[in-house]
This record gives structure tokens, C-alpha cells and sequence, in this order.
């Protein structure tokens, strides 16, 4: 799951889900010179996808690391061997982060880490598994058109969407992840988020 590139600014919540979606796609190369309707009709069918898949068990090996902050990463999926790397420096950071901008409804305690690893678990699930093209299927690209033969193309960065929206779904968050992410971009840019107000008071 890596961090969104996102302007500092206090209004993140005002952009929805879907517009969240919209702008990862636009920022993936490849995308700079599409329609942004194409865009916004990619952004939702990813979206749909993720959110309406089967509930799927993480089954790669998961190690806890930090190094999280700089590199971007919230967690990361890697095939050989199947691992997924929660970055708990990150996690930790954006657990304050949730708190100092009042989103806690949205991301209760845990719901982090929670779903960063089911974000990664849809990777593995993609990589491995028939899903990968049902995407493509969902998302209606045409790589190549030969009479009534047409090849489903690939989307950059659809399975980033549908990643964040079958996080979303199976941890019952109130917004997607992606919300989150940019506003951890933008701690990255401005002054950093100072521990809430119950850390403070067990140090004391």
C-alpha cells in the first residue's frame, strides 16, 4: 500500500472515494493524456470490483518492519517468496494521523494495520489467482480488437483502486484507505503529527 502524492491541505475528507480513486489513476503513468471520464469510469469500476470481492485469506508469509516512512510504504507485497511487510512506523504514524484530524469514526483503533494487510491480501489473491482477469473484464479496456475478438487490457493502477476498496469493505471503514494515504503524503510534506494526547500522558 504506498502513499498517495497529495497537496497539504486540511479539506482531504472533502474529495470522495471515488475522486481519491480518479486522482491515483491520473498520477500513474501511462494515464497522463486520459479522459478524465475514462478515468472516473475505471476509478469506479476498480472500485466496484474490490468492493463487492469475497472475503480472502492472507496466505504469503507476514513480517513487521519499520523503514515504512522512508520509503512511502504503508505495506508492501513481494511474489518470491509470496511476503507481505507491514511497516509499522508507518502504521504508527498513521494511527496519529487519524486521530489528530478527527477521523477515528471513520478508522477505529487497528483498522490500519487491519487493512493494510488486507489490501496486500488482494494482491497476492490477484497475482495468483483467475481474479486478475475478471478485472480487466470489469474494467471494459480493449488492448486489441480483431473482428468480434476483443483482448482486455490493463489498467494501471485499477488494482490499486480495487485493493483499497476491498479494504475498505471487509474491515468496515468509513472512507477508503486511499483517503488516508493522502493524508499521510501530506504529513510527509508539512509539520508531522504530534503523538495524541493519551501517549503523552503514559509517558508521564
Amino acid at each position: 500500500m504506498t502513499v498517495t502524492n497529495a497537496p497539504v491541505r486540511a479539506d482531504l475528507a472533502a474529495t470522495d472515494d471515488i475522486g481519491w480513486a480518479v486522482r491515483l489513476l491520473a498520477a500513474t503513468p501511462t494515464h497522463e493524456h486520459r479522459d478524465p471520464q475514462l478515468l472516473r469510469r475505471w476509478a469506479r469500476a476498480a472500485d466496484d470490483f474490490g468492493a463487492a470481492l469475497a472475503p480472502v485469506a492472507c496466505e504469503a508469509r507476514i513480517v513487521e518492519r519499520d523503514g515504512g516512512l522512508e520509503l512511502g510504504l504503508l505495506a508492501r507485497y513481494t511474489s518470491r517468496p509470496p511476503t507481505v511487510e507491514l511497516y509499522t512506523d508507518t502504521i504508527d504514524l498513521a494511527e496519529r494521523v487519524v486521530d489528530a484530524r478527527g477521523w477515528r469514526d471513520w478508522y477505529p483503533p487497528g483498522s490500519v494495520r487491519a487493512a493494510a494487510l488486507a489490501h496486500e491480501a488482494v494482491h497476492v489473491h490477484l497475482h495468483h489467482g483467475p481474479a486478475k482477469a475478471a478485472l480487466k473484464r470489469a474494467l471494459g479496456h480493449t488492448a486489441l480488437r480483431l473482428g468480434r475478438l476483443r483482448v482486455p487490457g490493463h489498467v494501471a493502477g485499477a488494482e490499486e483502486v480495487a485493493a483499497h476498496a476491498y479494504a475498505r469493505t471487509v474491515c468496515g471503514l468509513g472512507r477508503s484507505p486511499l483517503l488516508l494515504t493522502a493524508a499521510l503524503a501530506a504529513e510527509a510534506e508539512g509539520t508531522p503529527t504530534p503523538p495524541p494526547a493519551r501517549d503523552a500522558r503514559r509517558e508521564n
